[in-house]
């Protein structure tokens, strides 16, 4: 190294010390002015004395939560993880070893075990993954330092509180770097409204390595959010050739048949409730007719690939089959930047989707139907990849 290389390397050093120090101070500071927030939401000087004790200021927390990438992963690829045969066979596993537990969760909450169990494995691997990360230090920095500081902040207050409750010692408050707790990753406001003392032991402990606390507490969040035993979240149809993909509204399994929607088996779908049509990939991937249990399950999780995985697994686990339609090799949701591009060059081509900005709505969706429809293609307006692809 020579002497402008090692003077060059000094300062680098320099300059990213110097940087930890000033956020360290920063962090530090902030805490001190927080108190005075945290007390008048009827946090403790003691609570807030212990939970501080070794909080510190973590920056990969705010370098992951600025880095989130797009979920662009193909469907397939995800679902082939979702409900892997591993996973679904420790989850059937599960439901064995845990049958009095869960029997007696379904008893209170009328939610099946499956559902329960799938939501588990998806979130944990059935505890397997349940977070090291120390929850007031992650929550503290994140709400100091990082794009959602009001959010962050809230989740804060609600963990304090959580402590001072006696749920759980600060030591053993841990999860992910978001601030997601326990066998099946509640939010600290979510647990504060709906986890539950299953074993009646004084304490929501949904950390402990016994997952009574956390799996009735899932079940009662899909119990507030209305929950149907014995309606499935969605089951997996058949569409007719030349099928209007326009037509998705609400309307009963019934309806769906007289427009030639039917079950894999070529029946007509039995009577669960009004059902939504979704085809996640197009016309050629699998399509859906979903019920109501499919809202209640993204109250936990709004992505679409979480709702189907966490459906398709529980199907699987109560005895189902894979899906009888595979999902399109290498489909992948479009960036950002690609769907402007898309828009852009649909516009260019006579198909105006009324403005660039992104967002598939139903202009784009009109726009690429209309350019489907010129090409011989199913026009489900679906915005994917080789569409993009065709358009270059």
């Amino acid at each position: 190294m020579d002497r402008r290389q090692f003077i060059a390397a000094g300062i680098s050093t320099f300059t990213w010390a110097g940087a930890a120090h000033a956020q360290a101070n920063g962090f530090a500071n902030w805490v001190a002015g927080f108190r005075s927030r945290a007390r008048s939401a009827g946090i403790t000087d003691r609570t807030f004395q212990a939970a501080f004790a070794n909080a510190r200021y973590l920056p990969d927390s705010i370098e992951r939560d600025r880095n989130q990438a797009e979920f662009v992963r193909p469907l397939g690829a995800y679902m082939s993880t979702a409900a892997s045969d591993a996973r679904v066979t420790n989850g059937r596993a599960m439901v064995n070893q845990y049958a009095n537990l869960l029997s007696r969760i379904e008893a209170t909450y009328q939610v099946e075990p499956h559902i329960v169990v799938a939501v588990w494995g998806m979130e944990t691997n059935y505890g397997q993954r349940r977070g090291d990360v120390p929850l007031i230090s992650t929550l503290a920095t994140l709400a100091y330092d990082g794009r959602r500081g009001r959010f962050f902040e809230e989740q804060l207050i609600a963990a304090l509180k959580i402590l001072q409750r006696g749920d759980v010692a600060p030591q053993n408050m841990t999860g992910s770097w978001a601030g997601a707790m326990g066998h099946t990753q509640f939010i600290p406001t979510s647990y504060q409204a709906y986890a539950v003392d299953f074993t009646g032991d004084g304490r929501r402990d949904i950390w402990a390595d016994d997952p009574s606390d956390a799996l009735a507490s899932t079940a009662a969040y899909f119990r507030r959010f209305n929950w149907r035993k014995g309606q499935p979240w969605g089951v997996e149809v058949s569409l007719p050739r030349d099928f209007d993909f326009t037509q998705t509204d609400s309307r009963s399994p019934a309806a769906w048949g007289q427009l030639g929607v039917r079950g894999t088996d070529g029946q007509v779908v039995p009577n669960y409730g009004n059902a939504s049509l979704i085809f996640p990939t197009g016309a050629a991937g699998p399509a859906f007719l979903t019920f109501s249990n499919y809202r209640t399950i993204s109250r936990y999780n709004n992505a679409q690939a979480y709702i189907i995985g966490v459906g398709h697994l529980g199907d699987r686990i109560r005895g189902l089959g894979p899906l009888q339609t595979a999902w399109p090799a290498e489909e992948r949701g479009l960036r950002r930047a690609e769907r402007v591009e898309l828009q852009q060059r649909l516009t260019a081509a006579g198909f105006s989707t009324q403005g660039v900005d992104g967002r598939i709505g139903p202009n784009s969706m009109s726009a690429i139907r209309a350019y489907q429809r010129s090409v011989g293609l199913p026009a489900d307006g679906y915005a994917s990849l080789s569409l993009l692809q065709r358009l270059r």
